[in-house]
């Protein structure tokens, strides 16, 4: 990546096939006067900031490339602080070109991946955390994902970090004062007052690691795992839910030895179903490995979703299920709903009060279709009961989660410093750690190698 604010750069903001309608933006100090040079229309170096104006661009030979619509936005009221513009021409691949070549033989430069948002946070006009949701914003492709990319960008996240430093800050000077009078043996931070301070901020951190698990979710889709033995009517169920023949369906115990994955969105949430190999004991070498990978992606699922057949299992085989698949679980934390099927070849009632205490079981016939919306409503209400409201903070960002666990760790060594009456240069050492890991969050301290690696993985034009 080039320097930062170096010159005036120009890309395509808008897809790169054709179109109807193409942007090219330009921002940087000569932007509007670049643009003046090949736009015939009204002279943009003395129009307002925040209008738009037809005219035409033109090559060097006065030839007409393209009628468009030139937006106009001075700084510092414009996306990245600088000046602006917006060219809105015809989508044509040829045209676009066009006009970006005539914008660098005039001056400016192509811009490198996520400059344009990167400009916005040198510029003051986002901070860290927002920048990257703009990024989550472009690529979500669901309501939940949506709203979690929105709630950041409008600074719900770093709103509550800024908060939390400032409030770390003060003491942190008050021990550090403390420092330069050590020979006088005064104490200008109360320590009753610190220790609550730690444990406010230690909680609010903790509570937004937490939050981590479901926001990750909703952002990257919740992976549900279709799990049960062979012939239990997984790829049944698989084709139910998604309305369509996805996986192979048939009589024969092992048909399915490899894992299929596909998506659906169940009111604004996205789901990732994976169908796995049936579990059982087999001395084919093939499924073996399936069998391997079903138990692989267990360890990685959200929501493990168990079929059995009604009319085989009894309770204590469902109990001693319920147990392993407790303990495979347990490093991921997953939610385990048990899917009791075939019940089209059982007596409802018999089977409802067979089954009674299980919690998460639903009865169902994969095969007629019956009590697949239930499942459906369950996984719903599994990831909603675990989502915070509209108005809490969810973290979604691995970045975010990895600072916020390095800050909180730096808070319990300062915690435990109290409790066991260290001295105040270890405990401001801490404090001072936990605020440069927070500080990182929001980009108050950054470093080029993590500025250059969090845009270059934006798009062209952002």
């Amino acid at each position: 990546m080039q320097t930062f604010t170096d010159g005036t750069i120009c890309a395509l903001a808008t897809g790169a096939g054709p179109a109807a309608i193409s942007v090219i933006r330009l921002s940087g100090p000569d932007a509007i006067a670049i643009c003046n040079q090949v736009f015939k229309g009204k002279d943009l170096t003395q129009v307002p900031s925040h209008t738009i104006h037809f005219g035409t661009i033109r090559n060097a030979s006065d030839f007409i490339v393209d009628e468009v619509l030139v937006s106009v936005f001075r700084n510092p009221n414009s996306y990245t602080g600088e000046d602006v513009i917006e060219v809105s021409c015809h989508g044509s691949p040829f045209i676009r070109q066009e006009i970006i070549q005539l914008f660098l033989e005039k001056g400016a430069r192509m811009a490198d991946p996520g400059e344009f948002t990167l400009r916005a946070f040198l510029n003051q006009k986002l901070d860290l955390s927002q920048a990257e949701a703009v990024a989550d914003l472009i690529a979500s492709d669901s309501e939940a994902s949506h709203k979690l990319a929105m709630q950041q960008m409008r600074g719900g996240f770093s709103n509550q970090i800024k908060l939390l430093r400032e409030r770390l800050i003060h003491f942190a000077s008050m021990i550090e004062l403390e420092l330069d009078f050590s020979e006088e043996d005064v104490e200008f931070a109360d320590r009753t007052e610190l220790k609550q301070l730690l444990l406010d901020v230690h909680r609010i951190t903790q509570n937004l690691i937490d939050s981590f698990k479901v926001g990750n979710v909703l952002k990257n889709g919740v992976p549900v795992v279709i799990a049960g033995k062979p012939n239990a009517g997984k790829s049944t169920l698989l084709n139910q839910l998604l309305n369509e023949e996805r996986a192979i369906v048939s009589d024969i115990a092992g048909t399915t030895r490899d894992v299929i994955e596909d998506e659906m969105v169940i009111d604004g949430v996205v789901f990732r179903f994976i169908d796995t190999a049936g579990i059982r004991e087999t001395e084919d070498v093939v499924e073996a490995i399936g069998v391997q990978k079903t138990l692989e992606k267990i360890q990685t699922a959200a929501i493990v979703l168990y079929l059995f057949d009604v009319n085989e299992y009894t309770p204590e085989h469902l109990r001693e299920v319920v147990t392993n698949l407790q303990e495979q679980t347990q490093g991921n934390q997953a939610t385990l709903l048990l899917a009791g099927n075939k019940v089209d070849l059982a007596n409802l009632d018999q089977t409802q009060a067979k089954f009674t205490g299980f919690e998460n079981l639903i009865l169902f016939s994969a095969k007629e279709g019956m009590g697949v919306d239930d499942i459906r409503k369950q996984l719903l209400q599994t990831v909603l009961s675990q989502k915070a409201t509209e108005q809490d903070v969810v973290v979604s960002n691995s970045r975010h989660f990895h600072a916020l666990t390095q800050a909180n760790d730096a808070l319990i060594r300062a915690l435990e410093g109290l409790n066991t009456g260290i001295t105040g240069d270890f405990i401001a050492m801490d404090i001072r750690q936990s605020l440069h890991y927070l500080g990182e969050l929001t980009g108050q301290i950054t470093t080029d190698d993590l500025l250059g690696n969090i845009f270059s993985k934006f798009c062209i034009g952002k």
